[in-house]
């Protein structure tokens, strides 16, 4: 007897159920962009409507953010692919509720609001604190290449600063990063700083620093060089590798951010930090495991 298939009909037509939510699980990414969304405080995007008489009714700004801020969650940040998305993806969808703005309407809306949007990274900084994911114990600072809205020959180097409104107690990075200035400046606030003076090849190992009393009349940059070959130094220099390295290799791999969509260095400012957010997100999605009603504080 041959083996029975189930009913495989292209060109039967289906009921579509009572709500869109049915076509996904309750534990849904799309969800939780949703309800937190909700909570977050919008003021300054729908201020810029109050007043405002001219032209017919505009989406509802709730509806546009959840929809970018998914976008930036899962990699689809063009206006195009958003817009596309709204009537192929039914998470997408689901967001929108079925609306469907065009690519010019998403575009303008990142950039009448690009400011307010970017400050959204900070709205779910705090929430990620209030859930245990931020310690500022240590800070690792890291650049990366990403590709700018000019030119495919040109590349623009990117770093960010998590700011919480408090300093943090150690801080290593790179040798981008290094000036006696700099060094000296961060001991004054009180920070401990690990920054190679010049740049080492991944997985070289440094020699360990002598024994005793480092001696009088070192240059900083000798001195930071004796202290990166302490064990702490090695310690405390190495926690890049673990902390601020696999988010570039999240955002740029995993979620295929490689170039920016907007052009100027304030616009990209603030993308990037549209980004992080995104990436926040996940963290607090994943953290939260499905629905954020636990992952609120």
């Amino acid at each position: 007897m041959s083996k029975t298939f189930r009913p495989y009909d292209p060109e039967q037509q289906l009921l579509l159920p009572a709500a869109l939510q049915e076509w996904l699980p309750e534990d849904h990414l799309a969800y939780f962009i949703s309800d937190l969304v909700e909570h977050l405080d919008l003021s300054a995007i729908t201020a810029r409507y109050q007043g405002e008489e001219r032209g017919g009714p505009p989406y509802h700004p709730r509806m546009m953010v959840k929809v970018l801020l998914y976008g930036y969650c899962t990699g689809v940040a063009s206006s195009r692919r958003i817009a596309q998305r709204l009537h192929e993806d039914i998470a997408f969808r689901v967001l929108a509720a079925n609306n469907t703005p065009d690519f010019r309407t998403i575009s303008d809306f990142r950039k009448d609001h690009l400011a307010a949007l970017a400050d959204l990274f900070h709205q779910v900084l705090v929430l990620c604190r209030q859930a245990g994911l931020v310690k500022l114990g240590h800070v690792a600072l890291d650049s990366t290449k990403v590709r700018a809205n000019a030119s495919k020959h040109k590349a623009m180097t990117r770093e960010t600063i998590l700011n919480t409104g408090e300093t943090p107690r150690e801080l290593s990075a790179d040798a981008g990063y290094y000036s006696a200035q700099a060094v000296a400046q961060l001991e004054a606030l009180g920070v401990d700083p690990y920054i190679a003076p010049e740049k080492t090849r991944h997985g070289t190992r440094p020699e360990p620093a002598p024994r005793g009393r480092i001696p009088k009349g070192l240059s900083a940059r000798e001195r930071m060089r004796r202290k990166l070959r302490t064990k702490r130094g090695r310690e405390r220099y190495a926690l890049r590798m673990e902390t601020v390295e696999p988010v570039f290799g999240q955002i740029k791999q995993g979620r295929g951010f490689r170039q920016f969509l907007l052009r100027g260095l304030e616009k990209v400012n603030r993308e990037w930090l549209l980004i992080c957010a995104g990436h926040n997100l996940l963290k607090l999605f994943r953290f939260g495991a499905g629905r954020p009603g636990n992952a609120r504080g």
